[in-house]
């Protein structure tokens, strides 16, 4: 039966890590459930939820629930333990024992390839300067340089929060729209590997050298991480989580031609593979003719609400490119906190979906966005609803009666932003560090630099 969701119990959100003695947690007394996400060291393993009813978590019930909630290839043949009386290096050790680490050695990017950190803002002071800290404090032995565009310059709340970290690169982008202030992050990026993520998450010291490890292949031109909630607190944050999140799971994934070509039927699935939340690309792929930078058009900001990431990721690999998914490379992202919040999201991606895939059929003669859009798409939405009607499913009829009318506008919505953009110009081309003219700094410092 499943459990209704109710916004005065909360989750809770704990990591363990398999390595270190369990704890019981005496903590979450305000809390229904716990999501525990489970890693072994450095290892994301997966995540397990336990029906606390307001009272602590014991040991010995978190090791049960660790042991049989996480992926049978995990755990394969730690059944036989009698977990009970074991402490709790038998438990790491049965989940090492099936798993695949230390036959290989390990790939390490060399340190003298300098990386680029993007983080397009607006008007999120806090959220900002929380952000900020955490890319100060990540470990890494290469050159990082992290650029700030503002997408609201008149606001003036921006520079305020990055005068406090000087280091950093401040660009104005007024053209409202995430694309277009990423293109612009990317412009003015040096890094050979440029990193995209959101200004409402907090990543842990190691995240960065996690996420660009791929990019010791020479054929991968583009790297997404994991993108796992911060805070369940809410209705709208659980709910959001239960139409899919942002998280990909736990699992490696590798995007290739062979991938993008094995189905004739239905759309390449590249909204499965991650979000620039938490992403990387080789910023030399920004220059090829049948690449190119972020589509204007798509994204947050533009009527269209979302796509210019899941469209990147189809010119990266379509162009013959490799994208990996490392789940290890996680960040917490801020969840919409209140049902309004939510409510616009969901209905931008819902239009979003739509403008990408029409983009796929007008722009790159995919016929197989014409599957998705008529038979799998409505298909999946009817399934929902009938998921609803039965009790198998606690996501509101409400919430995909909107998505519904955002797939029947996403038409009008692509529309809307191509004019736009026809209107405010297209990004300037990416050009090669070594090309591009000397930066003018004779009316600030490097933190302030204009457009």
């Amino acid at each position: 039966m499943i459990r209704l969701l109710q916004c005065e119990y909360p989750t809770a959100i704990r990591i363990v890590d398999l390595c270190k003695p369990l704890n019981a947690l005496s903590d979450v007394r305000d809390y229904n459930t716990v999501r525990v996400f489970v890693s072994l060291a450095d290892r994301l393993l997966g995540s397990v939820d336990i029906a606390n009813n307001g009272q602590p978590v014991s040991v010995s019930r978190m090791r049960d629930a660790i042991a049989f909630g996480l992926p049978g290839e995990l755990l394969r043949g730690i059944e036989s333990l009698s977990l009970n009386g074991q402490i709790q290096t038998s438990l790491a050790s049965a989940v090492t024992k099936h798993m695949k680490t230390g036959n290989e050695s390990p790939v390490i990017l060399a340190a003298d390839i300098p990386v680029s950190v993007v983080v397009a803002t607006r008007d999120r002071p806090d959220d900002l300067r929380n952000c900020l800290q955490c890319l100060s404090l990540q470990v890494s032995p290469r050159r990082v340089e992290i650029v700030v565009v503002d997408n609201n310059p008149d606001s003036g709340l921006t520079p305020r929060v990055v005068a406090g970290f000087p280091d950093v690169i401040l660009v104005n982008e007024p053209r409202q729209g995430l694309a277009y202030a990423r293109n612009r992050g990317f412009g003015v990026a040096s890094g050979d590997i440029a990193i995209t993520t959101d200004d409402d998450v907090t990543m842990p010291p190691d995240w960065l050298e996690k996420l660009i490890v791929p990019f010791a292949n020479s054929n991968v031109a583009a790297v997404t991480g994991n993108t796992l909630p911060l805070a369940l607190d809410t209705v709208s944050q659980q709910l959001f989580e239960v139409y899919g999140g942002l998280g990909r799971g736990f699992k490696s994934m590798e995007a290739n031609t062979h991938w993008f070509r094995s189905s004739r039927r239905h759309a390449v699935p590249t909204w499965t593979l991650g979000a620039t939340a938490n992403a990387a690309f080789r910023t030399e792929v920004f220059s090829h003719p049948q690449i190119g930078l972020m589509d204007e058009a798509l994204g947050p900001g533009m009527p269209s609400g979302v796509g210019e990431d899941t469209y990147l990721f189809y010119k990266i690999i379509k162009a013959g490119y490799e994208l990996i998914y490392v789940p290890d490379a996680y960040v917490w992202h801020k969840h919409r906190p209140d049902m309004p919040a939510l409510r616009h999201q969901i209905y931008n991606y819902s239009k979003g979906h739509v403008a990408y895939h029409l983009t796929t059929l007008l722009r790159d003669h995919d016929l197989r966005a014409l599957t998705r859009l008529i038979i799998s798409l409505p298909r999946s939405q009817l399934g929902r609803i009938k998921q609803r009607l039965l009790g198998r499913s606690v996501y509101p009829i409400s919430l995909i009666m909107l998505e519904i009318l955002g797939t029947m506008v996403g038409s009008w919505a692509l529309w809307r932003s191509r004019r736009r953009v026809r209107r405010e110009g297209r990004s300037e081309p990416w050009v090669p560090l070594a090309k591009r003219p000397l930066p003018n700094v004779a009316n600030g410092p490097r933190h302030a630099v204009e457009k």
